[in-house]
């Protein structure tokens, strides 16, 4: 016979919900630390495949045999399906329970790592990557989704998002820097061998801490809704992958980005007048909290990604380093991401999220403005560790504020849809301005080259806009961060 029940205070966390809160019975409730790192094994596998790939295209390329222009297509299979299916991974896992939905996306996304890993031809690994986007839209939304419905607002849901985010951005970075270790001492399939491990300790950690009943709230996946909607995201992230070879003002670019604008406005018109279970309850973005951080993580997505693909560029264009070097140099960058990710949630109690969220804003500007000063006499240790460590302080602080105050005041049962949304907007927010900036820094390199520069300061006069075009960005997103961002409650006067 089962001995008596514990009680809570001995089996859970402070902060941590109750069985019924958390989504049901089971060991979630009880193993909140667990959970956690459910989460975050989840999103490192998303943000790590997100970039470790990069710096082994050429040796994918020259394998294959792939043709220059069918080569970009291994980084963009993944963004669009990605991207496309995000608002939908996110409904999956409201309808079909987290451990369900978390369990799918782990196994899709392995099977595609293998797949990708075993690929004889270029067809067969831009598929895999394509698998494995679709494998991060599911379990990209739930791995927030997890924190939200397992830890109550306060002191332990900031200490987790703390953790979380910086998984998010210091994924990126620790993949720069794994894509270069095996791809010169290794071989470039092990890029993807890499994540078998991870999906399955991932795997194993959910089934020992996730509950496993189905959701309170029965609905029907709202399949109009998705359609337009995945239709939608995805046209839009294609038409913005494809400026790279076709101008803006090119018919077929605005033909592209046109048809996106028109499926989302008719996706817009379902879901606020026909669905009878839309895929996005449009009445969650009167949420002052909601639409502002949905807004902001766009800005920073574009910051984020659009950073780390200039330095990586000036790194290895500029200064010449080979992928090793160029993934080690990014190191500061993590070590700057984990010191801002985890004092944000001090910074938070002591002067409000309004501030910590204007203040981590303004720092990743700074040091964004300050990586637009790199040129091609600049040292790694004056010229790009100081600025990597302030922009990355800055990104830690605003990535766990932002979250913490879209997901703030949240139905659990719209969790998903939250975490989505939130996801969309940083995935999007990445793609926009990675196009924007790439054609912004072509400009200004080819400006700098009919002005009589040399090769090298001409691309460093490109990379260079692009930096200060992205603090640019941050500082907008800190001027919205102060207008619209509600103020922390007064504290009643204490009387003598």
């Amino acid at each position: 016979m089962p001995g008596p029940a514990l009680p809570p205070s001995s089996t859970t966390a402070p902060g941590a919900r109750s069985a019924t809160a958390a989504g049901g019975p089971g060991r979630a409730a009880v193993r909140p630390g667990l959970v956690l790192a459910t989460a975050c094994l989840c999103q490192l596998i998303v943000t790590l495949d997100a970039s470790i790939v990069n710096i082994a295209l050429p040796a994918m390329g020259h394998s294959l045999g792939f043709a220059d222009s069918a080569l970009p297509w291994v980084v963009n299979a993944y963004a669009l399906a990605f991207g496309g299916l995000l608002l939908l991974g996110g409904r999956v896992a409201d309808l079909a329970g987290h451990r369900r939905a978390l369990l799918a996306g782990l196994a899709v996304f392995g099977v595609a790592s293998v797949l990708g890993g075993l690929a004889q031809t270029p067809a067969q690994l831009i598929g895999a990557r394509a698998g494995q986007g679709v494998a991060s839209a599911l379990l990209a939304p739930i791995s927030l989704t997890l924190i939200m419905v397992t830890y109550t607002e306060g002191a332990a849901r900031a200490r987790a998002l703390g953790i979380w985010s910086m998984v998010t951005a210091a994924g990126s970075a620790l993949g720069v820097l794994l894509g270069g270790v095996l791809t010169d001492l290794l071989d470039w399939r092990w890029v993807f061998f890499v994540n078998i491990p991870l999906v399955a300790l991932a795997a194993l950690a959910a089934v020992r801490s996730v509950a496993a009943a189905r959701p309170k709230r029965e609905g029907r996946l709202d399949l109009v809704g998705a359609v337009l909607g995945t239709g939608a995201m995805s046209t839009l992230v294609y038409g913005l992958m494809e400026t790279d070879r076709h101008p803006w003002t090119s018919a077929r670019t605005f033909a592209t980005l046109g048809a996106a604008v028109l499926v989302g406005i008719a996706f817009l018109a379902w879901e606020a007048r026909f669905a009878a279970a839309p895929i996005v309850r449009l009445g969650v973005l009167r949420s002052r909290t909601a639409w502002v951080a949905s807004l902001i993580v766009t800005l920073i997505g574009a910051a984020m990604l659009a950073g780390f693909y200039f330095c990586s560029l000036h790194l290895q264009n500029v200064l010449h380093y080979g992928p090793l070097a160029a993934g080690a140099a990014f190191l500061p960058f993590c070590a700057g991401v984990m010191a801002g990710s985890m004092a944000a949630g001090r910074l938070g109690a002591r002067f409000g999220g309004r501030a910590t969220l204007t203040g981590g804003l303004l720092l990743a500007g700074l040091g964004m403005l300050w990586f637009g000063g790199l040129g091609v006499d600049s040292g790694y240790l004056t010229a790009f560790v100081g600025p990597s460590v302030v922009t990355s302080t800055g990104v830690g602080i605003c990535m766990v504020a932002n979250t913490a105050m879209g997901t703030s005041g949240v139905a659990p049962h719209e969790a998903g849809l939250v975490s989505g949304l939130l996801n969309a907007g940083r995935q999007c927010g990445g793609s926009i301005g990675l196009a924007v900036l790439a054609s912004l820094a072509t400009a200004a390199t080819r400006d700098a080259t009919g002005a009589g520069r040399g090769a090298l300061e001409a691309l460093a006069a490109g990379y260079d806009r692009a930096f200060v075009i992205t603090a640019v960005l941050l500082a907008v997103a800190a001027l919205i961060a102060v207008l619209f961002v509600p103020a922390p409650p007064r504290k009643p006067a204490v009387r003598a």
